[in-house]
């Protein structure tokens, strides 16, 4: 029979010796692989005790930011979906009630704000189409849950909280043009919730 190509190959039946019947020769050399790497450097650590050191702008865990009165920055305007290539982002807005102005930032607001992790490919697209900076990609690195539910995140778990101390610090992801942005006064973006100024308002009104 005419070969088809040059790469035949011809397979050997020869016959087992009694070592190799019972594998002691395969046995002995992955011992000796094993014994060798006790003795080098590992290349795993114990995490959570153990943690590697991350790059500044390390895109983890997202957040969603509040202004400095604590009001959520969030307006549902939708652009973080719309940017979002990996479609992992969801919202439903809500329209903002008198008294609320401590609570939302803007008059309308997200009443309801999903990720799911396991569809988010953590680009940071979401973060750079937001006009109000709500949403920011964090070092901290979402958990290991059992159930698939369990990593669509919600508000409780996506909303930093509202005391100042326990604040997540994003300012290392804010470029300087963004800064520079914040300073300019009159913007109704940098424009700040105040208690009395709004009681003073309503008074007037009256």
């Amino acid at each position: 029979m005419l070969s088809l190509t040059n790469r035949k190959k011809i397979v050997s039946n020869k016959e087992q010796n009694f070592s190799e019947k019972i594998y002691l020769p395969g046995v002995l050399k992955g011992m000796s692989i094993t014994i060798r790497h006790l003795f080098k450097k590992k290349a795993t650590i114990q995490y959570p005790e153990e943690k590697r050191p991350l790059s500044p702008v390390f895109r983890g865990r997202h957040v969603l930011k509040r202004d400095e009165n604590g009001a959520e920055r969030c307006t549902a305007c939708g652009l973080c979906a719309l940017a979002c290539p990996a479609e992992a982002i969801t919202m439903v807005a809500a329209e903002r009630k008198p008294g609320e102005e401590h609570l939302y930032r803007e008059e309308k607001y997200a009443k309801e704000y999903y990720i799911n992790m396991l569809r988010c490919i953590f680009c940071g697209l979401c973060e750079e189409a937001c006009p109000k900076e709500a949403i920011f990609l964090t070092d901290r690195i979402v958990d290991t849950e059992f159930w698939r539910e369990d990593f669509i995140y919600g508000k409780d778990k996506l909303v930093e909280p509202i005391e100042k101390d326990k604040r997540i610090d994003v300012t290392k992801r804010q470029t300087p043009a963004v800064l520079a942005f914040k300073k300019i006064p009159g913007l109704r973006h940098n424009v700040l919730y105040e208690p009395k100024k709004l009681k003073e308002k309503k008074h007037h009104q009256h």
